[in-house]
C-alpha cells in the first residue's frame, strides 16, 4: 500500500510537468500564489484539486484553470471567507464535504471526542404539517450529563427554551446555540401529543467519547443461540473491544447474528470492513469492496483500488463466526459504513434486513491539512506529521473523496437499501433496548424458528417520518471516512 501512494504521487507529478511546460505555472505543474494572504484559500484549491471526487467536474478545479501565477492569485483572493471558498467549489450534487478552522477539532471529531450532553434523539415529523417536529429520545450515552437527569428512552420533547420546535429553529436551539438547554416534555395521550409541564435542563461537556458497542449480548431461541450487538458508530477506537464482543459471542456458542445498525450513521470504512470480516470470514483474498475515485487519481492508480476481508485487529487474531446468514435492524438514519457493510456482505452471505429503508449514502472522505510536503500522499493527514503541518493554516477539510462498490460492482443505493421485512419503531412503545421484547428486535428474534413470543404485536400505534437526529446533526453528521490502516502510509 506505501508504493501505491509513491507511484501516485509519482504518476501525478509526471502527469503535471508534462500538460503545463510553458503554462508560466511553476515547475511541478501546480499554480503558485504570488501572496501570503492566500494561504488558507491556496492549501483548499490544491488539496481539493488533486483528491476531491468531482474534481473533473467542477470548472474552477480543473488542472488548465489558470494561465498564470497572478490569475491564480486574483481567483483566491475574490474570496476572503474560507467557507464561503470551500462552498463555491463544491460539486452540486455533494452534500456531505465538510471542514473545521480548527484540524484537531475535526480529527477528535472523527475520533469520537466532542462536546456533548449524551442525549441521542431523532427529530420526527408527527404530523402533515412538515413544520413542527418532535424530539424523541432514543438512548443516554453512559457516564454523560444526561445520563445525570430524569430523562430516558421513549421520552418525547416539543420545546427548546421554551420554543416549540420546528424544521427553522431547531439548529440554533438544540445544535449551534449555547451549551446548555431546556426541553420541554410532552407525551400521548389517547392519540394526541399533550405537553406535561415537566422540564429537563442538559449542558454539553467537552471529551465525552462514546463507546459505540451499546449492547453485546446472546439469548437462547428454542435452543440456539443468537448474539445480538448494538452498534452505533463506526469507532475506530474501538476496533479491539469490537473483536472482544465477537469472541465472546463465539464462546458462548452463537450460531446466529443479528447487528443492529438502526441508530447507527457511519464512520469509518476500515472499521467497516473489519466488522465484516468478523460477520463473514476472513479469507483476505476475498474482495470486501473496490474504491472509485476522481478521474485522474483512478489512472493513476492503476486499478490497486482493492479493500479485502482482513484477519488481525491491532495486531490481534480477528474472531469471525464465518456466517451464511446475518439479519440487520436499519432505520431512515443508517447510513454510509453500515451500509457499506449490508453492500459488501450481499455477494457472499444473505443478510436480511429488518426495519426501514437506510439513508443511501454511498460516498467516503478523507481528512487533508496542509502538509503538501507529505511525501507520497500530499495534504492527508496523519498524527505522525503534525510538527509538519503549516502553521500558518489549521484549517481542516474532510472532502467527499470516493464511492465504493461491492465483490459484484454494484454500489447504486443513493435512495436507500430497503428492508425484507418491514417495521418502523412506534414512538409510543420504543421499548427497552437490549430486551427481547423491545419491537424490532422480537422481529427479528421471530426469524428462529417462533422467536421468543411468536405472538407479539408489531402493529405501530403512531407513525412519524424522520427528518434528523442529534448524531446527523453533530460533527460527524453520516459521514463515511476512509482511513487508511497506519501501514499504508508509513
Amino acid at each position: 500500500m506505501k508504493k501505491l501512494f509513491y507511484l501516485l504521487f509519482g504518476s501525478l507529478l509526471f502527469l503535471a510537468s508534462c500538460n503545463n511546460d510553458d503554462d508560466g505555472l511553476n515547475i511541478d505543474g501546480n499554480p503558485d500564489p504570488t501572496n501570503t494572504d492566500v494561504t488558507v484559500q491556496n492549501f483548499i484549491w490544491q488539496a481539493m484539486n488533486l483528491w476531491y471526487f468531482w474534481q473533473q467536474d467542477v470548472p474552477d478545479l480543473a488542472d488548465n484553470r489558470f494561465s498564470t501565477d497572478e490569475e491564480y492569485t486574483t481567483f483566491l483572493a475574490g474570496t476572503s471567507d474560507p467557507e464561503d471558498f470551500i462552498q463555491s467549489i463544491l460539486f452540486q450534487e455533494d452534500r456531505f464535504t465538510f471542514y473545521n478552522s480548527d484540524y484537531t477539532t475535526l480529527v477528535n471529531n472523527l475520533n469520537g471526542v466532542s462536546k456533548s450532553n449524551g442525549l441521542e434523539f431523532s427529530l420526527r415529523f408527527t404530523d402533515a404539517s412538515q413544520n413542527e417536529i418532535v424530539g424523541i429520545v432514543e438512548y443516554i450515552v453512559e457516564g454523560s450529563d444526561a445520563a445525570t437527569k430524569a430523562i430516558q428512552r421513549g421520552d418525547i420533547f416539543t420545546r427548546a427554551e421554551g420554543q416549540v420546535l420546528t424544521i427553522n429553529n431547531y439548529i440554533d436551539l438544540l445544535f449551534e446555540g449555547t451549551d446548555t438547554y431546556t426541553l420541554t416534555l410532552a407525551e400521548f395521550q389517547n392519540g394526541t401529543l399533550v405537553e406535561t409541564g415537566e422540564e429537563v435542563t442538559l449542558t454539553k461537556f467537552e471529551g465525552l467519547e462514546e463507546n459505540p458497542i451499546l449492547i453485546a449480548d446472546t439469548f437462547d431461541v428454542n435452543g440456539t443461540t443468537v448474539a445480538y450487538l448494538m452498534y452505533n458508530r463506526f469507532n475506530r477506537n474501538f476496533n479491539s473491544e469490537l473483536n472482544d464482543a465477537f469472541g465472546q459471542f463465539i464462546a458462548a456458542g452463537a450460531t446466529e447474528l443479528i447487528v443492529d445498525f438502526r441508530y447507527n450513521p457511519g464512520g469509518s470504512v476500515n472499521t467497516s470492513r473489519l466488522l465484516a470480516s468478523m460477520i463473514y470470514g476472513t479469507n483476505t483474498n476475498e474482495l470486501y469492496i473496490r474504491q472509485r475515485w476522481n478521474d485522474k487519481l483512478q489512472e493513476a492508480f492503476e486499478g490497486n483500488l482493492e479493500d479485502f476481508f482482513a484477519n488481525n485487529v491491532n495486531g490481534q487474531t480477528l474472531n469471525s463466526m464465518n456466517l451464511s446468514k446475518v439479519y440487520v435492524i436499519t432505520s431512515s438514519g443508517t447510513a454510509s459504513a453500515s451500509e457499506l457493510v449490508i453492500n459488501g456482505l450481499e455477494p457472499y452471505i444473505d443478510v436480511v434486513i429488518v426495519g426501514e429503508t437506510t439513508r443511501g449514502k454511498n460516498e467516503f472522505s478523507i481528512t487533508l491539512v496542509d502538509d503538501p510536503e507529505r511525501e507520497g500522499s500530499p495534504f492527508v493527514y496523519t498524527s505522525s506529521r503534525e510538527d509538519q503541518i503549516n502553521p500558518d493554516n489549521s484549517w481542516a477539510i474532510q472532502p467527499l473523496v470516493g464511492r465504493n462498490e461491492n465483490a459484484d460492482g454494484f454500489s447504486d443505493y443513493t435512495n436507500g437499501i430497503q428492508p425484507d421485512i418491514v417495521l418502523e419503531e412506534d414512538i409510543t412503545n420504543l421499548g427497552v433496548l437490549g430486551d427481547p421484547t423491545e419491537p424490532l428486535l422480537a422481529r427479528a428474534l421471530q426469524e428462529f424458528d417462533g422467536g421468543l413470543d411468536s405472538k407479539q404485536n408489531f402493529e405501530v400505534k403512531v407513525s412519524s417520518r424522520f427528518f434528523t437526529s442529534s448524531k446527523m446533526e453533530g460533527p460527524l453528521k453520516d459521514n463515511m471516512f476512509y482511513d487508511i490502516p497506519k501501514a499504508f502510509f508509513e
